[in-house]
C-alpha cells in the first residue's frame, strides 16, 4: 500500500522537449505513470534553448515569474514557463532565465566544449525548482531527480530547504545515468554555495569538481538511488554501495510505475540516514 501521494519529478530531459533517449523517456513516462496511479505530480525542466517554444505551446507564468535569485552574489531574474503534454494532461513547468538558457544547447556549445557555467546553471535550475514550488504552496514527499544537473536538488533539501515545512520531510530520490562528461566543473563551485550557506564541509566531495563527485555528492545527500543506466561506472557503484542507502536497479520500459510505487513507499518507511 501506498504511504505518499505526491511526487516532485526534476529532469533536464523529457520527451517531447527534447529528443528520446532513455532519461528524456523515463522523465515523461514515470510522471505520467504516477499520475495514473492517482499521485499527484509537478514536473520540471530547464527551458533550454533548444526547446522550440512556438511548437509546444509554452507560455510564461506571470504570477510564478518576477523573483530575483543570487547565483555567485550576482541577481539573475527567475522566469517561469509551462505547457501541458497534450494526450496525458500533464503540465511541464520550464526554469528559464536570459542569461543560462537561452543559448541552443544543452551543455556543450557547437565547438563540443562544455559550458565554463554549467556548474552555476544547475545551482540557479534547482534553486528556481524549490522557489517556484515554495509559490505555489505544494509540499512534495517524494523528490524525483533525474540525471545531473539536478544532483544539487539533493544537497539543497538536506541543507537550505532542510527546516522549511514544504520540503524538509521529503524524500530525495536520485537516477544516476550514463552522462558521464571529462571536463571538470568550475573550481569555484563550493565558493559559490556559501552564498546559500552551504558549508564546504557539506559538498567537501568536490574540491575536485568532477563528474564523479559531483554525482557522489547528489548520492551522499539523497535518501534512495536508482540507476537509470544499465551502465554506471564502478567508482560510483561502490560509492553508492558504501552508502547502505536503498538502491534500485535500471528499469524495463514496462510497468515501471508498479515497481517505482513499491520502491518510493519502501523509501518513505526508512529511517533518515545521516551523511558521513
Amino acid at each position: 500500500m501506498s504511504n505518499y501521494d505526491r511526487v516532485l519529478y526534476v529532469s533536464h530531459e523529457i520527451n517531447p522537449y527534447l529528443p528520446e533517449n532513455y532519461m528524456s523517456y523515463m522523465g515523461r513516462q514515470l510522471p505520467q505513470e504516477a499520475q495514473d496511479f492517482g499521485k499527484e505530480i509537478r514536473l520540471f525542466m530547464p527551458r533550454f534553448g533548444c526547446v522550440n517554444e512556438r511548437r509546444h505551446q509554452l507560455h510564461e507564468v506571470i504570477r510564478l515569474s518576477g523573483m530575483n535569485l543570487i547565483v555567485d552574489d550576482t541577481d539573475h531574474p527567475l522566469i517561469i514557463k509551462v505547457a501541458s503534454i497534450q494526450p496525458t494532461r500533464m503540465q511541464v513547468y520550464f526554469i528559464d532565465n536570459e542569461e543560462y538558457f537561452k543559448r541552443k544547447a544543452t551543455f556543450f556549445d557547437e565547438d563540443d566544449n562544455f559550458f565554463e557555467d554549467n556548474d552555476e546553471r544547475s545551482i540557479f535550475f534547482c534553486r528556481g525548482v524549490f522557489e517556484t514550488v515554495k509559490k505555489l504552496g505544494w509540499m512534495p514527499e517524494i523528490i524525483h531527480c533525474h540525471g545531473w544537473f539536478s544532483a544539487l536538488m539533493a544537497v539543497y533539501q538536506k541543507t537550505f530547504y532542510a527546516d522549511d515545512p514544504l520540503f524538509g520531510d521529503a524524500k530525495v530520490v536520485f537516477s544516476i545515468y550514463d552522462e558521464e562528461f571529462d571536463e571538470s566543473l568550475d573550481p569555484r563551485f563550493i565558493e559559490k554555495l556559501k552564498y546559500d550557506h552551504i558549508t564546504g564541509e557539506d559538498v567537501e566531495i568536490m574540491k575536485e569538481p568532477t563528474y564523479e563527485n559531483w554525482v557522489k555528492m547528489a548520492a551522499k545527500h539523497s535518501d534512495a538511488i536508482v540507476y537509470g543506466s544499465e551502465y554506471v561506472s564502478d567508482e560510483i557503484k561502490s560509492y553508492v554501495e558504501s552508502l547502505g542507502k536503498p538502491v534500485l536497479d535500471a528499469q524495463p520500459e514496462e510497468n515501471l510505475m508498479a515497481t517505482f510505487d513499491d520502491f518510493y513507499s519502501k523509501v518513505m518507511e526508512e529511517s533518515p540516514v545521516i551523511a558521513q
